[in-house]
């Protein structure tokens, strides 16, 4: 139970109402004193009839204003915001008193050293932080902020020190102790980053494969240039990422970027949201090409966007201009176009579902983003960042990737690529449920098999259905680049015959 007391300050008020409550037999836990009038007193829970006599008595006391119970103390209040303060900080950080020895640890710093909370108080920090001698930095006559490198096993941190001086009775400084705080070097590039404002556009894409690395440097030069651009690559591979990038890096940065879901958009609103709607001469409805006037307008899934639409488009990128739906004026168009694609285009125009003189236009310049099966090495730092970023964001400490989910990440098909394995670690990390690591079970990922999809746990079907699935997709992917049935019966080692009577049976034709 708490009592707030508000009163005048006066020498021995606190002694006359320890009085009081010795009288009811009262054994005080703590008192916390305010310079805006108040004392707070904490003691045991005590009846509802004992709590309605104390109270009048305290009144009762000398330049005491009123009392009432309250639901915590200011020095509780303060105690609880700092611990989470501590436990919502991404860095590691320590107290430790004048013998390096550690006082208090916030649960990332726990989660670094991967210990309890018990086994590391009273220890000495410099039994797990190699490179820097806290105990003499603290001994020194003059103790000053520091920042150095140090290393906790094979990781290395910026260590940064600040002493802790308290005020003495002569308005002196006593050293207490310090706060140490580890950043990451990750961490560091972040705030560096962020610090010169020096941002192109493709500080937020992590690229620690060979594979990735070489598209970065791909995409960087295409930035520059004003040419259309076609990004192809699987679902969830951050091909909008890239356009974004792109537009970021180049000269249209100051300008608006638009980006439109091609497959979300129906086929008879189409044409008036990307050209704009005339009405009896007046516009009803400006184009989205308009209002990206000297910007970038990212088409993403053009192989959706109806047969109309491709039409005016083509005329766009021909002539530079177009007219608005119902209307005769020609409206001139400053804009650059990106576009992306998860299917194969120049099968679409053998087809016949995507016009070929279309696709040669957005086809100008283009890279292909890879997808997760083929960029392995960035895996666990894409989890890594994605753990940090929300559990800064959930408020939530930072844990590590367990041995057995660092496996099954690697060796998980990732049929949606980047994109689901950032939603499986914000499932992850929004579900927390107080273990120091990040398990298999918590990224509740669905079994997938390459090539035939999501599984159950009972497959429904025969081996001979699954083969002739599987057969009739790989003819599908191979026919077009493969045109005759020669050329495609020499990529697969069989007879044109057997390639001309599979054709035939799943009904693969080419069409134009």
């Amino acid at each position: 139970m708490r009592l707030e007391v508000s009163c005048q300050d006066r020498v021995g008020l606190a002694k006359d109402i320890l009085i009081v409550l010795e009288k009811y037999g009262i054994n005080l836990l703590a008192i916390d004193a305010s310079n805006r009038g108040f004392l707070y007193f904490q003691f045991a829970e005590v009846s509802f009839d004992t709590l309605s006599a104390l109270m009048p008595q305290i009144r009762k006391v000398e330049s005491v204003h009123d009392v009432r119970t309250v639901a915590f103390m200011p020095s509780e209040q303060e105690h609880y915001a700092l611990k989470t303060l501590l436990r919502t900080l991404p860095d590691s950080v320590f107290s430790i008193d004048v013998k390096g020895r550690v006082r208090i640890v916030n649960e990332s710093a726990l989660m670094t050293l991967g210990m309890k909370e018990h086994e590391v108080v009273e220890e000495s920090l410099n039994h797990w932080v190699q490179g820097f001698s806290f105990g003499r930095w603290l001994s020194e006559s003059q103790v000053l902020a520091q920042a150095t490198r140090v290393h906790i096993g094979q990781n290395e941190y910026l260590a940064e020190m600040l002493p802790i001086y308290l005020p003495d009775e002569n308005d002196k400084s006593i050293l207490a102790g310090a706060v140490v705080s580890l950043k990451s070097p990750a961490r560091v590039g972040k705030q560096f980053n962020a610090l010169q404002n020096q941002t192109t556009g493709f500080e937020n894409v992590l690229a620690v494969s060979d594979k990735m690395k070489e598209v970065l440097k791909q995409a960087k030069r295409m930035a520059q240039l004003d040419a259309p651009l076609l990004i192809t690559g699987e679902t969830g591979t951050g091909k909008e990422l890239m356009a974004r990038a792109c537009h970021d890096a180049s000269m249209r940065r100051e300008r608006p970027f638009i980006a439109i879901n091609c497959a979300a958009l129906p086929d008879s609103a189409a044409e008036e949201e990307l050209f704009g709607f005339v009405r009896d001469g007046h516009i009803v409805k400006r184009g989205l090409f308009e209002e990206a006037k000297g910007g970038s307008v990212f088409l993403d899934e053009i192989a959706e966007m109806s047969k109309a639409a491709q039409v005016k488009l083509l005329r766009l990128l021909t002539e530079g201009s177009f007219r608005r739906i119902g209307g005769d004026e020609e409206v001139r168009a400053d804009v650059r176009i990106i576009c992306s694609s998860q299917k194969n285009l120049a099968e679409l125009c053998q087809m016949g579902e995507f016009r070929e003189d279309l696709y040669y236009r957005i086809h100008v310049l283009s890279f292909h983003m890879p997808s997760l099966r083929e960029r392995k090495v960035d895996i666990i730092p894409l989890t890594e960042m994605f753990l940090e970023h929300y559990s800064q964001q959930l408020s939530s400490p930072m844990r590590r990737i367990s041995p057995n989910c660092r496996d099954h990440l690697l060796t998980y098909a990732w049929p949606g690529n980047v994109r689901q394995l950032k939603n499986a670690v914000f499932r992850a990390v929004s579900m927390w449920d107080g273990s120091a690591e990040l398990t298999v079970e918590q990224l509740k990922l669905p079994s997938y098999a390459e090539g035939f999809g999501y599984f159950d746990n009972q497959f429904e079907g025969t081996l001979d259905e699954a083969m002739r699935q599987f057969e009739s997709s790989l003819l599908r992917r191979l026919y077009p680049a493969y045109p005759s049935t020669r050329q495609l019966a020499k990529k697969l080692g069989v007879s044109h015959t057997a390639i001309a009577n599979k054709l035939r049976e799943y009904k693969i034709s080419k069409k134009r």
